[in-house]
């Protein structure tokens, strides 16, 4: 049954529907409707619900909490999003499923409580300490926000690692109707590894300080398997009127649908311009830019940012291609006429090069 949610409260119902049973979290705009939702929802749910003293005690809470095998989930923005990359960093090395949402807001420093992109480097490139990377998922609507719930929460567990659902303050604010018969909770995965007690059985740990080095560089190759496992199985990306494109844009979550909404009037002028959107932010869609750029030249990287994915697309296209880019920072939202003017320009003069070589 379709109903009317703001997309932090239809998060919140997801996570109950996926099994989550403990969720801990601490106030900050723009994603405090999530810790109020499931301050009522989860102990009807037969959950745990806790507002802890700090984004660094949540964080802590939630290690503790997938350390006994419960599936748990916090979520931050911001300023907090910072204060739990110490911890993030332990959830990976000691390989813990976890679902770490950030409902990004404008910043650097304390910056405003509008919704931007500007955590991507912080997302995508290990926000914490180590050499480690975490699963990023970049919804775009309040109804892909319910589908990448369960899917953040199935592959927490299958790689036993936490995994980042990177919204922002629209996202998060905004009221889209949305369905949750089609949500499929995740399997029930073997958690023998968890700390339950050991009567009955041999003692068992889970810790990250390895004083041998020999031994700290086996456990990081091990990791490191891990991580390239997942970038051969687990990337996920749309595409959008591409087969005809001249010009690429290459946007996520609330900017691609600025980018759409573009579109649709540079196509009603018959300019073919089409779009990739990445869902997975890490791994990225390396390959399917790879091949858009054995028949396009020109691609239009967009962004609520002053340019983070922009590198991203850099390195995935390997030199090949022209690459435009365009962002707004700190919590600025362009209508959709903005991002088509700019395009257009763009657009024109990529035709206005003759001297261009085509792929």
């Amino acid at each position: 049954m379709r109903q009317l949610m703001s997309g932090n409260a239809a998060l919140g119902e997801a996570a109950v529907l996926s099994g989550c049973t403990h969720y801990f979290g601490y106030p900050i705009t723009p994603q405090n409707e999530i810790t109020e939702y499931m301050a009522r929802r989860m102990p009807g749910a037969g959950g745990v619900f806790i507002q802890s003293e700090s984004e660094i005690a949540a964080i802590n809470m939630v290690l503790g909490a997938s350390a006994a095998g419960a599936r748990t989930m916090t979520s931050s923005s911001g300023p907090g999003m910072s204060l739990k990359q110490e911890g993030i960093s332990y959830l990976v090395a000691d390989e813990l499923p976890a679902v770490i949402v950030n409902m990004v807001r404008g910043g650097p420093g304390m910056g405003s409580i509008a919704g931007a992109q500007s955590d991507y480097f912080q997302a995508t490139r290990g926000g914490g300490h180590g050499d480690y990377r975490t699963v990023v998922l970049a919804p775009a609507s309040v109804q892909e926000l319910t589908e990448v719930v369960p899917m953040a929460f199935d592959l927490a567990d299958k790689y036993r690692s936490p995994v980042i659902i990177l919204g922002d303050g629209i996202l998060g604010q905004m009221m889209e109707p949305v369905d949750f018969d089609g949500l499929v909770r995740p399997p029930d995965y073997d958690k023998s590894w968890a700390l339950t007690g050991a009567k009955g059985r041999p003692a068992q740990s889970i810790y990250s300080l390895i004083f041998d080095v020999k031994l700290q560089e086996e456990k990081n190759w091990k990791l490191q398997r891990k991580f390239r496992l997942i970038e051969q199985d687990e990337v996920r990306y749309e595409t959008y009127l591409v087969d005809d494109a001249e010009m690429i844009v290459v946007a996520y979550g609330i900017g691609a649908r600025i980018a759409r909404g573009a579109i649709k009037r540079l196509r009603d002028e018959g300019k073919k311009v089409g779009m990739i959107r990445p869902i997975t932010l890490w791994p990225f869609p390396m390959k399917a830019l790879r091949e858009l750029a054995k028949s396009v030249t020109d691609f239009f990287v967009f962004e609520l940012s002053a340019g983070q994915m922009v590198e991203d697309v850099r390195l995935a296209l390997e030199g090949e291609g022209h690459i435009h880019f365009y962002g707004r920072p700190g919590g600025v939202v362009p209508m959709p006429v903005e991002l088509y003017r700019i395009i257009s320009r763009h657009y024109y003069q990529a035709h206005a090069d003759g001297d261009r070589k085509q792929p």
